[in-house]
């Protein structure tokens, strides 16, 4: 069989299991892209995300992941919401907003098993080996995408297709299969700078760079620590990632919904209550976001980001939860519940709780919230 008509029925598999666009590039190193990232990390954009200057190696080469790589596979499926607007929901001050990759199921889990069947049988029928990722191993999968002609990074580093807007996951699959490979795309952002200017922390020093530090998503997701207290205000109610600059982006009107059931948003997951959300103990955080992204960040995380957003709601119907969670057993629980008593307890004897909290209190990150 030809690599022409093997390619092709690869193609046809994956769309089959769901995936939306296909593209090939050899899998070659990015050197373009080696050089883009030895910067991001000397500037120290990746903030505490140090294993991807441990990676750095492997990232800049898929053939160092894998020497036996020839080809790469990127495939594509649509997370694309239906009717619900990510800024729309911002101005829900009492409720939470999570980012609408996480409305329903675990990603990972729903596109790695198609992926897998769909490789599985590509792997038999060619008699090639295959290696599947899904945003799980050291691989730049967005420069890859970008070089197989799947869409373009723009100006907020997020990959952009002029078919599929940008709500869509990447995955791919690793060959050492030699596959015609696609052209790549151009850049297509233009003047456009909408997506820059609607971040609420300003965590682009310029187009196309992201300071991890500065982002939302990083903070309330990957950062496991006490937020900045700069940053806090500006975070609003975004309690778990954030959609902002993928909101605004103009070529999302092309943009598809999802047509997997377990992407497609469920209703208690878009805008839940914070007063819902701050009562969680541990065991019910896992309840509630089992199969769920969220679950992997861990409750005190999640109600650290919660507390923050309660601190920004102006709701004074909050301050028992927040209270209550005082004496967590979590310091960063306890420091965030701190600042947001301050922010929405004016005309409340804030003295008081400090009084009952300060004996015991043994972490100097509360200790300052406090003080």
């Amino acid at each position: 069989m030809s690599a022409e008509r093997t390619k092709a029925q690869l193609i046809k598999d994956l769309h089959s299991e769901g995936f939306d666009h296909v593209r090939v590039v050899a899998a070659d190193g990015l050197p373009e892209w080696e050089k883009r990232l030895q910067r991001f990390l000397e500037a120290g954009y990746h903030g505490s995300m140090g294993w991807l200057a441990d990676t750095f190696a492997r990232r800049a080469d898929p053939r160092v992941l894998w020497p036996g790589a020839r080809s790469a596979i990127l495939a594509a499926m649509t997370y694309g919401p239906d009717d619900y607007d990510p800024l729309a929901a911002l101005i829900q001050k009492s409720s939470g907003t999570i980012s609408c990759y996480a409305h329903n199921r675990d990603y990972h889990d729903v596109i790695k098993g198609k992926l897998k069947q769909a490789a599985g049988r590509f792997a038999t029928k060619a008699g090639c080996d295959v290696k599947v990722f899904v945003d799980t191993a050291p691989l730049m999968e967005k420069p890859l995408a970008q070089a197989a002609g799947l869409g373009w990074q723009g100006k907020h580093t997020n990959l952009v297709s002029r078919d599929l807007g940008s709500w869509f996951f990447l995955s791919v699959i690793l060959t050492d299969l030699v596959l015609p490979a696609d052209t790549s795309e151009a850049d297509h952002c233009g003047q456009c700078r909408a997506c820059l200017d609607v971040c609420p922390t300003n965590a682009f020093p310029a187009p196309y760079q992201l300071d991890a530090r500065r982002c939302i998503s990083y903070l309330t997701i990957e950062y496991d620590g006490i937020i900045d207290r700069s940053l806090r205000r500006q975070m609003g109610n975004r309690i778990y990632g954030c959609d902002d600059c993928l909101a605004v982006c103009p070529w999302n009107k092309f943009a598809v919904k999802a047509r997997e059931a377990k992407l497609q948003a469920r209703e208690d997951m878009k805008s839940p209550p914070l007063a819902e959300l701050l009562a969680l103990d541990d065991k019910a955080f896992r309840s509630r976001f089992s199969g769920s992204p969220i679950k992997r960040i861990g409750r005190n995380r999640f109600v650290r980001n919660c507390l923050i957003a309660a601190g920004n709601s102006g709701d004074k119907t909050l301050v028992p939860l927040i209270t209550n969670l005082l004496l967590d057993d979590a310091a960063q629980v306890r420091a965030m519940a701190v600042w947001a008593l301050r922010q929405i307890g004016r005309d409340i004897d804030i003295d008081k709780y400090r009084q009952q909290s300060i004996a015991a209190e043994t972490s100097d990150h509360v200790l300052q919230e406090w003080n």
